[in-house]
Formats: C-alpha cells, structure tokens, sequence
C-alpha cells in the first residue's frame, strides 16, 4: 500500500510540474497580430499611443491599423437627423461654428471662422480637427463653453453625461448601425479592453471618452447578437 501511494504522489508531481511547464496561451493568438504591430519610437506623433503600449488583455485603437475605423478622424460616413456626415469629426467640430448669422458666434467683435458651419461638417479627419481648434480658441475669446446642434444650447466642456454626450454617444450608434464594418470589427475585438490612440490628459468629459463608449456600444451588440 505504501509503495502505490508513493507511485500515485510521484505521479501527481509529474503532472503538476509538466501543467506548469505547458506555456500558457497568448490571449493575443484570438486576434490579429497586426493590432500590436511594433512601431518605431521615433515615428510617433507627439499625442500618439502606439499600438505596442498596449498591457495584457488591451488593444490600442490606434489610427495605425485597421482599428482606426473606430476614431472619429475615420471617413465612415452617417446620416442623423436627415443630414449626412463624411465623419464623425466634422460633425463634432462643426457644432462650434456659429448656426445662424444672429448667433452670438457670428457676431462677437473680433473673432474670425475660417470655414461656414456647413463646411466644416463635411470635413474628416485632421482637416476637421483643425477647423474645430479654431472653434475652440474662439470660443475661450469669447469666455463660452457651449456648443449648438439644430438650435440646442448645450454645455460644451462638463463631467456629466448631459446632452453633448448623448449627442455623441447617438452618432457613434449611426455610425455602427449604418457602416456593416464597424459593426464586425467591433465584435471581433471581443472581450480586449478598448484602449485610445491619443494621450488625454486629466479629467476630460465622457464625450471624449470615445473608447468608453465603443465598450459600452459593443456590450449591446454583442446582446443582441446571440
């Protein structure tokens, strides 16, 4: 009896030790490798996070990739309201830009737009970014911190999730309902915690919490998708 149990206890060490030899599984090999590629430091932009910063369990929606389709810089174009949009980002920069020739924008002493409002919403990507960075600096000129959409004041800059970001989290939602391959690649991401490609400093409003929100969007599809 005692040799067997020393055979059985041998034997239950052996396992154990060859269980812990056993690599463990990447939980990267679910997914493409090209969401982690390595990009030279030296390449990076000033604001940019790269892919390969991304810890265990993460992944970067850098611009980089084919995870970029999720940035409002993308050209994936939505239809709100009954007006359509190239991008995301024309649609949120433009809101910064004066409605109407009475809007108190449009006439403030002193301060110039570059671009009408119906302009700037057809614009993508760092052309939009920089016609809504002129908005933003009229805007501290003029000592406002709101933005207009169809003729709705709302605050602009605020830690609640008030109507700015419903606006937002609305267009995001047309967005993934009206372009098929927003919609599969954010499946495919999974159960990877969604990451942004841009470094933000201190508390910023839940609107530019993008990837936030692209988690909380992707938790509803995936519901409905069982």
């Amino acid at each position: 009896m005692r040799r067997v149990l020393v055979t059985l206890a041998t034997a239950a060490v052996a396992t154990l030790a060859l269980a812990a030899a056993k690599p463990t599984k990447n939980p990267r090999e679910a997914y493409p490798a090209s969401w982690w590629a390595e990009i030279p430091r030296d390449q990076a932009a000033s604001w940019e996070i790269l892919p390969q910063d991304a810890a265990p369990g993460e992944v970067i929606l850098s611009k980089r990739t084919e995870l970029g389709i999720f940035s409002n810089f993308a050209e994936t174009p939505i239809e709100l309201d009954g007006e359509r949009y190239p991008s995301l980002e024309g649609f949120w920069q433009m809101m910064k830009y004066p409605e109407t020739a009475d809007d108190a924008r449009a006439v403030y002493p002193g301060i110039t737009w570059p671009h009408t409002r119906a302009a700037v919403s057809q614009m993508s990507g760092f052309d939009a970014k920089a016609a809504g960075d002129v908005g933003s600096a009229n805007m501290r000129t003029m000592g406002i911190n709101w933005i207009t959409y169809r003729g709705e004041q709302m605050p602009y800059r605020v830690m609640e999730r008030g109507a700015h970001y419903q606006l937002i989290v609305r267009a995001m939602r047309a967005k993934l309902l009206q372009n098929p391959a927003v919609k599969d690649l954010l499946l495919k991401t999974g159960d990877l915690v969604l990451k942004p490609d841009h470094r933000q400093e201190g508390e910023v409003s839940p609107a530019w919490k993008y990837f936030e929100i692209w988690t909380e969007l992707r938790t509803e599809l995936q519901a409905t998708s069982h």
